[in-house]
């Protein structure tokens, strides 16, 4: 394993535009680190950066602490996972996986490649499919293959680009697992760029989030989303994603088109001297004021809407209310669906209400809030005025002690079970170090070291 260290990374081509501009991130030895953004955020760059097939204009690239700058792919012993699988359609399996053996010539003997062969698609559970074409396999065992030949190259770290992009829905959650317990069991450093923010939030230890080239934030999925550090992690992190209200701020009032919602002091304060700030809710915040038990009530503030529709989803159901912004902060919503990298954002809460609730649209209701865990915004820096960075950080030391656990518990069963590694030789107390660091969150461009 090894540890991957990102100095003010900076990717410009011919034109001056910064594809990747001054990332910092310090990657733990077995971390387990996602790159997350929208298209053209620059996370594909940045791993080809890492690998080598992206030329670093500016910066240190650093693998367990040697510059690698100018060392070609081969000489960085990086295993990439790539979105295509890049499988070799007229080798069986078991050459599939034993191709970048082969490739070294004179390096392993026949032995010592079918005892890694065999280790790895034991791992990943294609022993019953080494002789067989790629052609004649679903996309999920295309995948585990491209994944068993990454095992046997015996690689510092995995690096793997949207590579469940190109499966169905039901097969991206089943690929997901099996990622997640690969990873665990090897305890190897991996880098994984996703657009999707459910990959995103289900394997990484930390997750990356870009914005045109910049780094937003980086930090447990737990403390991104409940602490995300502006409005672009706070939109993007989520789903539904988080709800933007305009609104104005009078003693402990916010004044919204909704009405107007009473608040936490401690909140109030934090953005006291705004004249216009964004209220941030989460659909989860809210419920059906008829089913809010009276002890709790006290937590939040009811209000009156009428929901223009709801959705019924057996487990819950959505509900969606328009609202009509004043012509002063129509504009603030213009600026936030640019933010947001979208053409418009509607003037549209979503709510998640209980299975048991009778509202139903055109119908005016009841609705409670819960107010302490509402975020504001400033309406021109899209700072996150409410952020608590300690409880943040404190969530990332939480997952990091609970992912170190959970890989000690993986590589234990797997030993018992007697069914190897891949013989990549990664032992559960290096796992449990390199996992088990501190970290926080950080603004763009800002040195984010793992401890």
């Amino acid at each position: 394993m090894a540890s991957i260290t990102l100095n003010n990374l900076v990717k410009k081509y011919g034109d001056g535009f910064p594809a990747v501009n001054d990332i910092s991130i310090d990657i733990a030895d077995g971390e387990f680190i996602i790159l997350v953004g929208p298209s053209g955020c620059g996370k594909s760059t940045l791993l080809r950066m890492i690998v080598g097939l992206e030329d670093i204009t500016d910066g240190d690239l650093l693998i367990d602490g040697e510059r690698v700058n100018d060392k070609a792919p081969r000489d960085r012993n990086l295993a990439m996972v790539f979105q295509n699988y890049a499988l070799y359609p007229h080798l069986t399996v078991y050459e599939n996986i034993a191709f970048p053996l082969r490739l070294a010539k004179g390096k392993h003997s026949e032995d010592q490649v079918n005892k890694l062969v065999t280790e790895a698609a034991a791992t990943l559970e294609l022993t019953d499919h080494l002789q067989r074409k790629p052609a004649n396999l679903s996309g999920g065992q295309r995948q585990r293959v491209a994944m068993g030949r990454a095992i046997v190259r015996q690689a510092d770290a995995f690096l793997f680009d949207e590579p469940l992009s190109n499966l169905d829905a039901k097969l991206r959650g089943q690929m997901r697992s099996e990622i997640s317990q690969m990873q665990r069991r090897l305890g190897v450093t991996s880098v994984y760029v996703t657009h999707d923010q459910t990959e995103a939030m289900t394997l990484g230890d930390r997750v990356a989030v870009l914005k045109k080239g910049e780094l937003q934030q980086i930090a447990s999925p737990r403390e991104l989303y409940e602490q995300p550090v502006n409005l672009f992690v706070a939109g993007f992190i989520g789903s539904p994603s988080m709800n933007f209200l305009p609104a104005t701020l009078d003693g402990n009032t916010l004044r919204t088109a909704l009405g107007d919602l009473e608040i936490p002091a401690a909140k109030a304060e934090k953005a006291a001297g705004k004249k216009v700030v964004l209220v941030g809710l989460r659909p989860e915040f809210f419920e059906d004021a008829q089913l809010v038990e009276d002890h709790k009530r006290a937590n939040g503030t009811v209000f009156t809407a009428t929901l223009t529709h709801t959705e019924w989803l057996g487990n819950e159901q959505y509900g969606y209310i328009d609202f009509d912004p004043a012509p002063e902060v129509r504009g603030l919503l213009d600026n936030l669906a640019r933010e947001m990298d979208a053409d418009e954002l509607r003037p549209q809460i979503v709510v998640t209400l209980d299975a048991a609730s009778r509202i139903r649209g055109g119908r005016e209701a009841e609705l409670w809030l819960d107010t302490r865990k509402l975020h504001l915004f400033d309406a021109e820096s899209g700072e996150n005025l409410t952020r608590d960075a300690e409880a943040g950080a404190e969530l990332t030391r939480e997952a990091n002690e609970e992912r170190a656990e959970e890989i000690a518990t993986a590589q234990q069963a797997d030993g018992e079970r007697g069914t190897g590694t891949g013989g990549t030789g990664h032992d559960t107390e290096a796992v449990r170090t390199g996992a088990g660091h501190s970290s926080g969150a950080t603004a763009a461009g800002g040195k984010h070291s793992a401890g």
